[in-house]
């Protein structure tokens, strides 16, 4: 995950964890210019990525921040660099924006090179603009819309990216069927859950599940029951008439997990992912969740990044989440599909003193609620079946 602006972003939303940032990085302004890739830590990194890995298809993930800030000649320079180095491999290239700044010349551009883009947006405008907006406090909805429709126009593939919270988890109904409404065919939810530090001289007021002074949850978090009854209330319109056409992060690697697979989701994985986040200076970090200086590998100028993708120390970050699972979890009949959620979340105490997950009800709700179909849906695929009969049967 290559942070090429670093934090910097446009847009100053309410509960995002990677503004402030920019802490890590005292001695510098808070400005684009400060946080710029530059063109050298972009060439090695790309250079050095292809390289280090064995496979034909090479995937570059472009994140932020806003990275659209950087302009178009910025990506097209990037593009370039992956041709020079390619070797002969096949290049894949996805952006994460919030869409304020897409117009027709970016979308032609992620078009004609076939850019995967994630579009965040919320739902309906209400909930969009209550937490995502410019720093005067305007909303960005219709922006983002206007984002969605160019893509539609120029036939850019993207999924939306859809931060699930204390307001919106609220009308589940409203925020999928919006979502279909502007194009959207690949859904992805994230559920907000932060924790803040309670000390004010703390430099990062967002702290990680290893945090033990005090802390408080963030007030935009979404609630375990809130999260479970969401999913819930989605699967239930998408098992009837959306099977097939429309694709859920969470209902996606559920089913993958019946079948015997493992979730591509790293947070229902039962490891932690090998998926780095690489600051705009070639600081790299275990996770993009995991941004502290306690989980900083190095920078690729001193040490190749191969190296700390297979280092003890990341080795050791990603075996963690299995090693660091609570007896509860380890007998949950859902264990396989849940993974014990992000460790980032595991800040809630069970019965027994053990941290887990304080998504753990809303997960089991779901899990729940929905076993019945996953079987079906998994039995389907089982004998090369579509999982869409799902939608003709009766359970």
């Amino acid at each position: 995950m290559i942070k090429t602006v670093g934090p910097v972003c446009n847009l100053d939303c309410d509960y995002c964890y990677y503004i402030e940032k920019n802490a890590l990085y005292p001695d510098k302004k808070f400005n684009l210019s400060s946080f710029r890739m530059n063109e050298e830590v972009l060439e090695k990194l790309i250079r050095d990525y292809i390289i280090s890995q064995p496979q034909e298809e090479i995937e570059f993930v472009w994140h932020g921040g806003e990275p659209t800030l950087l302009g178009l000649d910025y990506f097209r320079k990037a593009v370039a660099l992956q041709k020079k180095y390619a070797n002969g491999k096949k290049i894949l290239n996805s952006l994460q924006t919030n869409g304020t700044l897409i117009n027709d010349e970016w979308a032609e551009f992620l078009s004609e090179n076939g850019f995967l883009c994630g579009l965040s947006i919320d739902g309906p405008q209400k909930f969009h603009d209550r937490y995502r907006r410019y720093p005067n406090g305007q909303g960005s909805w219709e922006k983002v819309v206007e984002c969605a429709r160019i893509f539609c126009k120029h036939g850019v593939e993207f999924n939306t990216m859809s931060v699930v919270n204390a307001s919106n988890s609220k009308e589940p109904a409203a925020v999928y069927e919006f979502l279909k409404s502007i194009g959207s065919r690949y859904m992805q939810f994230t559920p907000i859950v932060e924790r803040i530090a309670l000390d004010d001289t703390e430099a990062l007021s967002i702290v990680d599940n290893r945090y033990a002074k005090a802390a408080a949850v963030m007030q935009e978090n979404v609630s375990a029951a809130d999260w479970g009854n969401f999913l819930c209330r989605i699967f239930d319109i998408w098992v009837k008439k959306d099977v097939g056409t429309h694709f859920v992060n969470y209902f996606d690697n559920t089913l993958a997990a019946y079948a015997g697979q493992a979730p591509s989701l790293c947070s229902m994985a039962p490891y932690c992912g090998c998926s780095l986040a690489i600051e705009h200076n070639g600081d790299v970090y275990c996770c993009d969740h995991f941004v502290f200086p306690e989980y900083k590998l190095g920078n690729i100028f001193e040490t190749n990044i191969a190296e700390m993708a297979k280092s003890d120390r990341q080795l050791f970050f990603e075996q963690t989440k299995q090693d660091s699972l609570s007896r509860q979890c380890k007998s949950c009949p859902y264990l396989q599909a849940c993974g014990g959620d992000c460790p980032k979340n595991r800040i809630a105490v069970n019965r027994d003193g053990e941290y887990i997950s304080c998504l753990c009800e809303g997960f089991r709700m779901f899990f729940e609620h929905t076993r019945k179909h996953f079987e079906f849906m998994a039995n389907e695929l089982k004998y090369r079946r579509p999982p869409a009969n799902i939608m003709h049967v009766k359970l």
